[in-house]
């Protein structure tokens, strides 16, 4: 366990004697189901020095559920790519592949 003064690096003191220290923690939303979702998926060329990056965007939920679609996504795809931002970046044209791949899954896909 770490120590308690560790999460309050950067706090200022405090003279009244009722201060409590709250943790600034964000929920997480919770993970639509795929019928619910409505994801887009583009051909992306923008400052990646010429080269085309497939771009999933618009899914709503857990980071961590975020990461698993993007795994799935470019074992499927066998190509490489990351998740940033809420977005899935899969390396190259694979545009109409992957609509097949998350219409196969349940999600709802536009280009």
């Amino acid at each position: 366990m770490a120590p308690d003064w560790k999460e309050r690096l950067g706090v200022v003191y405090s003279t009244n004697p009722d201060f409590k220290y709250e943790k600034g923690e964000v929920e997480e939303q919770q993970t639509l189901p795929p019928q619910q979702q409505n994801l887009r998926v583009i051909l992306d060329k923008k400052q990646r020095k010429g080269k085309s990056v497939t771009l999933v965007s618009g899914f709503i939920g857990k980071g961590d559920d975020l990461k698993d679609l993007g795994k799935m996504l470019k074992t499927k795809c066998g190509v490489g790519g990351t998740v940033k931002n809420g977005e899935i970046l899969i390396q190259g044209d694979f545009c109409t592949k992957v609509i097949d791949i998350l219409k196969t899954a349940g999600y709802k896909v536009k280009r």
